[in-house]
């Protein structure tokens, strides 16, 4: 059965969590986090933007010279999608990008994204978690005991407005209520600095 230390805030071990196998012991599966990640980029896009048609664009009233005798290719729209300034063929349409994966499988891709993470020695699970004030300072001495500074995914139990507003300026720190937890975040930051009470939740969720 895998097992973490516990931390306080000051960085000192105050004792040892034991971990489900079957949340943290699963193998990797760099498939499923793939298409996790495809999926969850793909549902953060815009999908604004548009292009124009010949019926769009402006101009093109009238046929820019007769039909025959010019010497000219017969031409009946300046807007036609083959002359400068005309329409676009089959160009992008604002649409929506989002779709859904099974659950089974999104829960898997968080497992394994969780167990990558304490097989590497890159999860910190803290007693308690808080800040007397909303001073990046803080934030900064707070990190630096789990040399965590420079990246590092922070999750609490519920939203803590002190600890957001500590961390909002620090470039590769990410604070998030355990409700936000994703496969992307995991992946995307070196350390995770987990409490105990977010823990609970997680193995709560993905028994």
């Amino acid at each position: 059965m895998p097992k973490v230390s516990l931390y306080d805030m000051d960085g000192n071990p105050v004792g040892e969590i034991d971990l489900r196998e079957d949340i943290y012991g699963v193998r990797a599966r760099p498939a499923v986090l793939h298409e996790v990640v495809v999926m969850q980029l793909a549902n953060k896009r815009r999908g604004t933007h548009d292009t124009k048609t010949r019926s769009e664009v402006a101009g093109g009233g009238r046929k820019p010279w007769r039909q025959k005798g010019s010497g000219r290719a017969r031409h009946g729209t300046i807007r036609s999608p083959i002359w400068r300034g005309g329409g676009i063929v089959f160009g992008p349409h604002p649409r929506d990008y989002g779709y859904t994966i099974p659950r089974k499988s999104r829960r898997l891709a968080l497992r394994t994204a969780l167990a990558e993470k304490v097989r590497d020695g890159n999860m910190v699970v803290l007693d308690e978690l808080r800040l007397s004030v909303p001073k990046t300072k803080e934030a900064i001495q707070f990190l630096s005991r789990f040399g965590a500074v420079n990246g590092a995914l922070v999750v609490t139990a519920a939203t803590d407005d002190v600890l957001k507003a500590a961390m909002g300026n620090l470039r590769g720190v990410k604070f998030s209520p355990v409700g936000n937890l994703n496969v992307y975040d995991l992946l995307r930051y070196p350390k995770l600095l987990i409490t105990r009470e977010a823990l609970a939740r997680v193995e709560e969720v993905l028994q």
